[in-house]
């Protein structure tokens, strides 16, 4: 348990070979960023885009500067590879040629 100037909070990233959450702890009032650059996980996944990269709380989206309570769990979004609306319409216009 966190004492009342700290939190506990866990960063969460996952890619497709590999899954990573760090618990960390922090002064309270952090950040969102804040807990993003001090896991250390920018230094694992080089890919990680910090300024534009999106992130969450137990997948609610968040802005960087989203204050964190004790316990929460940040989540750093990938940015999606295909546009799923359009992945759908393929999909269904293949089904209609057979």
């Amino acid at each position: 348990m966190a004492s009342a100037e700290t939190i506990r909070v866990e960063v969460a990233y996952a890619c497709p070979g590999e899954q990573l959450i760090l618990e960390i702890e922090m002064p309270a009032g952090a950040t969102a960023a804040d807990a993003v650059i001090a896991s250390g996980i920018l230094d694992r996944f080089a890919e990680i885009d910090l300024p534009n990269a999106r992130l969450g709380l137990f997948s609610r989206p968040v802005a960087h500067d989203e204050p964190l309570r004790d316990g929460d769990r940040v989540e750093i979004y990938r940015p999606l590879q295909a546009d799923p609306k359009q992945v759908r319409r393929q999909r269904a216009a293949a089904t209609r040629r057979k």
